[in-house]
């Protein structure tokens, strides 16, 4: 029985090829597409994953009021996470670290070797808290010293050939002006792809105390703060205890802090009034929900194509009914039939997602590939099977539920039900591709809006790196070597990124007429001179820093909305105190966007401290960039020998901020053009069968004088309707979802009635060009052809 099955389907394939063909790079492309999705889907979902007490892993957050609502951050003060190991009953380990953005590189050496790598500070219970795999070393005991170094497998066989080599060894790291001899205690093997944390080497926390000593306060400051709570502690009572720790330590203190599981941070990162609003799992959720729809319209396309060559497989239904065939039989022939046909799809899919990959990694950003594993072999079987399943059950269920005696009668004929239900089917399809193709533009248009709207500054030709040894040293020397160079605008120095803001509440900061209760919080960078000209920001009133004013290291700039919101009048000459020190407004700058379009433009402000500047940031002529960039590489290599020089241009880390909106605007262009190629290849076969099945009427028409014209417009109407219909029904909907969609973004472009207009207009044309290339192939055959066979 089962041999006879396989013989029909394949006798099936062989006499409706080209269904089969149509099918099969339906199904395919609608596979390839769910398992490229389901690899990226995969990873995400098990980012940050695969730490051992990843269940108790808390990472600790402030919450803090302000006029906007309560500002939800991850910065916590250095010595938070000892304080907590120590007061809390519930804690058994707690480390602290800094963030990774502090840090560009480090140069790591031994003795006639340097190489540049990740670092950071961490809590001596680091590699008790993550579970980054040691090599060499106990957990517990390798950052127990001051001057203890865990560095990577990587950097081991760098720097000493082997792992085992390296421990016990000491080497040498150096960043800005800072340098420290450490000894090896331990090497681990290296950070996961999908680890948020990437670094080459830990040193110890102790190290950075001593480097700034206010590091070790408890109330707030800028550090991580990681908690692993005990087998079966409360998380309730722990988060309780949490809220009202600040308060316990300084009365004064408005903030408080929460707790939220490491793991889910990755996904579940915004948060608006102290709580989590979602982050990335929303593109999870966005992509999972198109791998389902695009295998849908692959289904549909099945069921459509499966119903309308029913009229050719009719006898074959009603003599193995009269022969006894049960419907049983018949509905797992047909299931059995399209659930081969979806293997034999997934083969192909499988070829294709090998082929693709490497584009989609470099479009995603991700290192997916498509290993063999339990898992995701079981995940493609049930795909297989999903789609077998939902692509023949309803032609399974119309087939044998014919009448043999009518249908060995000949007197077939198809229901109202079933041709709105196939009308329907096409119509859903065409109304996801007017979707896909009206978001595809919104979202394209919003990138381009997000990448040529005048930032406040200049990004363009401006580069930044670290300072170190030497030029840490003596900056301001440098600086003016750097402008004596041709090509090079301006030199400064700043301290940290323009794009990763610090900010502090408005307690430190007091002016004339402010409300003892105001949270105001506030973005602020220490500069050099002239950092405002290399950037480009434009002054509203007074004056930009100065060297002919020595009195500046007691000035400050501050943005127009900071004035607004302080509620200055005048600002310029008045005097504000910020921590406790007096400072003179001397400028106001227009605003600026130093944060992503997401956020609308918030206080800020610039204080004069070079001290504490440091990256250098060089503003470039345009032309000639190579040859800039040459003479300052030469300069650089010979004021500060055994440094590499590596530098990052301002726009690319500008870029970076929307990684997410420019994978989602590329994939959207892939995903359009998959659901209309789908939607236009069920719509040729149907277009086809029904040109076939009214062949007979063709004929009659065109012998009793219809011309080609006229018969095409009879063809295309049913099918002219069906389109019209479906983008009139997308346009509402994909209007709703957009607007919801652009509501993230502070400043946003507008859903301009064109963009609707043009999907549904792509959308028909595309339409009638398939369905009147097969109308007009029937229109043109030889009537005395479809007569003779009747």
């Amino acid at each position: 029985m089962l041999r006879h099955s396989f013989l029909l389907a394949f006798r099936s394939f062989l006499r409706f090829k080209s269904t089969f063909f149509i099918n099969l790079i339906g199904l395919s492309a609608g596979l390839a597409c769910a398992i490229l999705i389901y690899l990226w889907v995969n990873d995400e979902l098990h980012v940050d994953g695969f730490h051992a007490k990843g269940e108790r892993l808390y990472r600790i957050m402030t919450n803090a009021p302000s006029p906007q609502g309560i500002n939800t951050t991850e910065g916590t003060g250095g010595g938070l996470g000892e304080t907590l190991a120590k007061e809390m009953p519930e804690v058994e380990f707690a480390t602290v670290t800094t963030p990774a953005a502090w840090f560009q590189k480090f140069t790591v050496s031994t003795p006639g070797y340097d190489v540049s790598a990740r670092g950071q500070f961490a809590g001596k219970d680091f590699f008790n808290v993550f579970s980054f795999h040691l090599l060499q070393g106990r957990e517990d005991q390798v950052l127990a010293d001051k001057n203890s170094v865990v560095i990577s497998e990587a950097l081991a066989k760098s720097l000493f050939d082997t792992p085992t080599a390296a421990l016990g060894k000491t080497i040498e790291w150096k960043w800005l002006n800072l340098k420290r001899t450490c000894t090896v205690t331990g090497v681990f093997e290296g950070t996961p792809a999908n680890s948020t944390q990437q670094f080459d080497f830990v040193v110890s926390f102790e190290v950075w105390k001593e480097i700034v000593p206010p590091a070790a306060d408890v109330r707030g400051g800028p550090f991580l703060t990681f908690v692993v709570l005990k087998e079966g502690a409360s998380t309730t009572v722990f988060q309780n205890k949490l809220s009202a720790f600040l308060k316990q330590k300084d009365n004064a203190a408005n903030a408080t802090l929460l707790a939220t599981r490491y793991a889910d941070n990755y996904l579940y990162g915004t948060y608006a009034e102290g709580k989590s609003t979602g982050g990335r799992i929303a593109y999870v959720k966005l992509f999972s929900l198109i791998a389902v729809l695009i295998v849908v319209m692959t289904c549909i396309n099945f069921m459509n194509l499966s119903t309308a060559k029913a009229s050719r497989r009719i006898k074959e239904v009603g003599i193995k009914k009269v022969v006894g065939a049960q419907r049983k039989t018949l509905v797992l022939q047909y299931l059995g039939e399209a659930t081969g046909m979806a293997f034999l799809s997934l083969v192909v899919a499988v070829a294709v997602v090998q082929l693709l990959l490497p584009a989609f990694n470099s479009i995603t950003g991700k290192q997916l590939a498509l290993m063999a594993s339990p898992a995701l072999i079981a995940s493609l079987l049930g795909m297989v099977l999903v789609t077998g399943i939902v692509a023949g059950s309803y032609p399974a269920l119309y087939l044998s539920g014919l009448h043999p005696a009518l249908v060995l009668k000949g007197k077939f004929t198809s229901s109202f039900a079933e041709l709105w239900t196939r009308k329907g089917l096409v119509a859903f399809q065409f109304a996801l591709s007017v979707t896909f193709i009206v978001s595809m533009m919104v979202i394209s248009n919003q990138i381009d809006f997000i990448q040529n709207t005048r930032l406040g500054y200049e990004h363009d030709n401006v580069l930044y790196f670290e300072m170190e040894g030497a030029v840490a040293e003596h900056p301001e020397a440098f600086l003016a070597e750097m402008r004596n160079i041709a090509g090079v605008v301006h030199a400064s120095s700043i301290q940290q990124n323009i794009q990763l803001e610090t900010f502090f509440p408005a307690p430190g900061l007091r002016w004339e007429g402010k409300n003892t209760d105001d949270q105001l919080r506030f973005g602020q960078l220490p500069v050099n001179h002239d950092l405002i000209e290399t950037l480009g920001i434009t002054m509203a009133e007074g004056r930009s820093f100065s060297p002919d004013h020595p009195s500046d290291t007691a000035a400050i700039i501050f943005n127009k909305t900071a004035i607004q919101q302080m509620g200055l009048k005048d600002p310029v000459g008045k005097t504000v105190e910020v921590w406790g020190k007096p400072m003179t407004i001397v400028g106001v700058t227009e605003d600026f966007h130093f944060q992503s379009f997401r956020e609308p433009v918030k206080p800020f402000f610039f204080r004069l401290s070079p001290s504490e500047t440091m990256l250098v940031m060089l503003r470039l002529q345009g032309d000639n960039l190579p040859g800039t960039l040459a003479r300052i590489e030469q300069a650089y290599k010979t004021l500060n020998p055994g440094f590499t020089w590596e530098y990052t241009f301002l726009n690319d880390s500008f870029q970076r901020l929307y990684v997410a909106e420019k994978n989602v605007s590329a994939l959207s262009r892939y995903f359009a053009g998959l659901a209309i190629l789908i939607s236009c290849l069920g719509l040729f076969g149907l277009a086809a069968f029904t040109a076939e099945r009214r062949r007979k009427e063709i004929g009659i028409r065109k012998v009793l004088g219809s011309s080609t014209r006229s018969i095409v417009l009879l063809l295309s109407a049913d099918f002219t309707k069906i389109v019209l219909v479906s983008i009139v029904v997308a346009l509402p909907l994909s209007y709703v979802v957009l607007q919801q969609w652009l509501q993230q973004y502070a400043y946003r472009i507008a859903l301009s009635p064109w963009y609707f207009v043009a999907a549904g207009v792509v959308t028909f044309v595309l339409a009638m060009l398939v369905v009147g290339t097969q109308t007009l192939g029937a229109a043109n055959l030889n009537p005395v052809k479809n007569l003779r066979s009747e």
